[in-house]
């Protein structure tokens, strides 16, 4: 079944963790699905973090696994939907072959943004929440220009083998989603923070954990979070009116939910 719906008021579909490249291939083809119908539904796609499971952007080459994701937002892009990229945790490297000829909007989080009409914090979610101080390091670090210096000196066959090592994308599926719930709940209760102590905000939206939420913390104010398509294939849809959770073909005999 189709769970989009054409929308009249202004509307923002949010998908995180779509870890391209690294998904079974039934939920890649659905995602890919999902970006087909996008351009017909909803005019702004927020993307919050990860859609890659590997992305760097070098001069001269682009990963192959991903033309056909690619393709699809150029299609999207120039079918007039504005997308807009929160870097995550796997693909914060983006630059100007994204922007130029994809036609993406790349942006270092947390920011505020406007979500379907609502004022919102975006941010992916890694290194929030409190503790965790050595991955803190290690992100900045990461995301440094003297880090991205080195890792284009590699061979890009190369450096995606060193991703594909380190991800752990695969093993998160074989294992199922228990080893999120903790790192779920602390990022819920800091969202819930964030919009107790900034009355200006109507939305938190954070990606990263996988588990699809939405929390009224006060009265029509929320922290979302629209999942991921490892286990949930779930987005957003957000207006001035309201804001859902849905499922893109939850009743696949394929999708595991």
């Amino acid at each position: 079944p189709l769970y989009l719906r054409r929308m009249d008021t202004p509307t923002t579909i949010v998908v995180s963790d779509a870890h391209m490249g690294a998904v079974p291939e039934e939920n890649e083809q659905a995602f890919f699905r999902f970006l087909e119908r996008v351009p017909d539904l909803t005019r702004d796609l927020l993307i919050n973090g990860d859609l890659f499971d590997f992305w760097f952007e070098y001069r001269h080459a682009i990963l192959s696994q991903h033309f056909q994701l690619l393709h699809l937002l150029r299609r999207a892009s120039e079918a007039g939907v504005r997308i807009r990229l929160v870097g995550g945790n796997h693909d914060a490297w983006g630059g100007r072959f994204l922007e130029d000829s994809v036609g993406m909007e790349l942006i270092d989080g947390p920011a505020r943004l406007d979500v379907g009409g609502r004022s919102a914090l975006v941010a992916h979610g890694d290194g929030l929440a409190g503790g965790d101080f050595s991955y803190k390091v290690l992100k900045r670090a990461l995301r440094s220009r003297w880090a991205s210096s080195l890792f284009r000196i590699l061979h890009p066959d190369l450096g995606a083998w060193i991703a594909t090592v380190v991800s752990g994308t695969a093993d998160r599926h074989a294992n199922g989603v228990v080893d999120e719930l903790n790192r779920a709940e602390h990022l819920s209760s800091y969202a819930s923070d964030l919009l107790r102590s900034e009355p200006g905000l109507d939305l938190v939206v954070f990606g990263h954990v996988h588990q699809p939420e939405l929390l009224e913390v006060e009265p029509g104010r929320y922290y979302l979070n629209s999942g991921d398509w490892i286990f949930h294939r779930s987005y957003a849809v957000v207006t001035p009116a309201d804001i859902e959770i849905r499922e893109w073909e939850a009743t696949s005999p394929h999708h595991p939910g």
